[in-house]
């Protein structure tokens, strides 16, 4: 799987196939999500790809991953990060993981801050498994923190 990985930026021009790509990565948690819909699955990726740092990763030429972060002074956060299901299991998830602490590094910053929903247990677990650390919480989120660096 590996040989033909490649993880770019994105352009305008990526917009309808990452939106795909992330209704697809968010669907296989509608089951436990009732009513509420994933912020994801409802952006305007256009609008995503002009105004903030996204990246795509292409299997084949075939958009399976995406990778949006927003810079701060003092830290950088990961505002969005999925894998198609028909990609997962390969570790691609990690891959972009570690590119976005890469990301974060090559701003100069040190600290790494991410929310996942409350009911995404395995997203907690994996980050988690990756050296993250919950900071916070609210009814819907749970926020989380990963020194770089």
């Amino acid at each position: 799987m590996n040989e033909s990985l490649d993880i770019r930026a994105a352009t305008v021009d990526d917009a309808i196939a990452l939106k795909q790509c992330m209704i697809s990565a968010y669907s296989t948690y509608a089951g436990r999500m009732g009513d509420s819909t994933l912020p994801p699955t409802e952006l305007d990726y256009v609008e995503e790809i002009a105004s903030f740092p996204t990246w795509v990763a292409t299997l084949d030429g075939e958009i399976v991953a995406g990778l949006t972060m927003m810079f701060a002074k003092d830290h950088a956060s990961i505002a969005n990060i999925a894998v198609s299901p028909n990609a997962q299991g390969h570790g691609l998830g990690r891959k972009l993981m570690t590119f976005a602490e890469s990301q974060a590094q090559e701003n100069g910053l040190t600290e790494l801050r991410l929310a996942t929903h409350v009911l995404l247990t395995e997203n907690v677990s994996l980050y988690s498994h990756l050296g993250w650390s919950e900071y916070d919480r609210d009814t819907t989120r749970i926020y989380m923190k990963k020194v770089v660096g």
